[in-house]
């Protein structure tokens, strides 16, 4: 029978810090109208001084771990998308691997910006399908905090820290659109457009870690005519109608993009799972800090299809369709 990677176990870790739109404009040129109005953020979270993004990871993964009922032992891949290591080297995944006392198997991070959990997830699917792994553990993690210009209103009020995690295990399907498990996943890349969302430092060009840059409006226009891609080309592979999608669980970058998407899907918004007012973009950590919401609520349930979509600097972006 087919090999399915099936999602056993979903988690999630917030820093305690609360930074209000409020607060931002006591320290810059903005407020909370302009920032809501444009962007649909209220507030995100700011790690504390000494929590690392491998601190975030680690919470997200035991989380996971408890939810699909696993020991940390049994996991023999730790794939974690990040732009914020902790360090250039070593893989913050072996930071994780080694905080969890596992000993085996393979730990390493992908970098893929926002689309990062996404990427994750068919590196993993795919090691999973080819046996070279049995049980894995994804996560996304990010303290997008210590890479922001806070003195740039356009950048620093889009962004928060946080981390969420998955449990992935082999197991069987038939090799239809029924089956449990990750159905597809669709990545893709365009380095042409690197200028339009980047950070201006790194070890090999300026031996500093730089700040994010960003043209909004670009990255605006690309990310619905991407992502909309990814959605079709899941669509497409699996023969699957708008229709049959339960639920969206899109990258949390700004409101308007998330509502085209649902549009693009003919989906109301109450099958959208939105984060983004609460945590704002948290890169990599976004689609599975939202999944874990709609989990934990109860809003997502067993043999639910959902689509998750995300669009990051590079250009990045993809989509994975899953059913739970």
């Amino acid at each position: 029978m087919p090999i399915r990677t099936q999602l056993t176990g979903c988690g999630a870790y917030l820093p305690e810090r609360i930074v209000t739109n409020a607060d931002l404009a006591h320290v810059i040129d903005t407020s909370d109208d302009w920032i809501r109005q444009r962007t649909g953020i209220c507030e995100r979270r700011v790690a504390a001084e000494g929590e690392k993004t491998s601190d975030i990871a680690l919470h997200a993964a035991q989380a996971a771990l408890e939810n699909a009922g696993r020991q940390a032992t049994d996991i023999d891949l730790i794939v974690l998308a990040t732009s914020t290591p902790d360090e250039t080297f070593p893989a913050t995944a072996t930071r994780v691997q080694h905080a969890l006392g596992i000993t085996r198997g393979a730990a390493f991070d992908v970098q893929a910006v926002c689309s990062g959990f996404v990427y994750g997830l068919a590196v993993a699917d795919n090691f999973i399908r080819c046996g070279q792994a049995n049980r894995a553990l994804v996560i996304g993690a990010e303290t997008y905090s210590r890479i922001l210009d806070w003195q740039d209103r356009t950048t620093c009020v889009l962004f928060g820290d946080g981390g969420g995690a998955v449990v992935l295990e082999r197991g069987e399907g038939e090799g239809d659109k029924a089956d449990t498990g990750i159905l597809s996943t669709h990545i893709y890349s365009d380095g042409r457009h690197h200028d339009a969302l980047y950070v201006d430092g790194g070890p090999s060009s300026t031996q500093t870690t730089g700040h994010l840059r960003m043209q909004g409006r670009e990255v605006f226009r690309h990310a619905v005519t991407n992502m909309a891609e990814a959605i079709d080309a899941a669509l497409a592979h699996n023969k699957v109608a708008e229709s049959e999608i339960d639920w969206l669980v899109p990258h949390q970058a700004n409101s308007r993009i998330i509502e085209a998407m649902a549009r693009k899907l003919s989906m109301p918004m109450e099958r959208v799972i939105m984060t983004v007012d609460r945590h704002a973009n948290t890169s990599s950590a976004s689609i599975p800090l939202a999944l874990n919401e709609g989990m934990q609520d109860g809003r997502i349930g067993k043999g639910d299809l959902v689509l998750m979509e995300a669009m990051g600097g590079g250009f990045t972006w993809g989509s994975a369709l899953v059913r739970l």
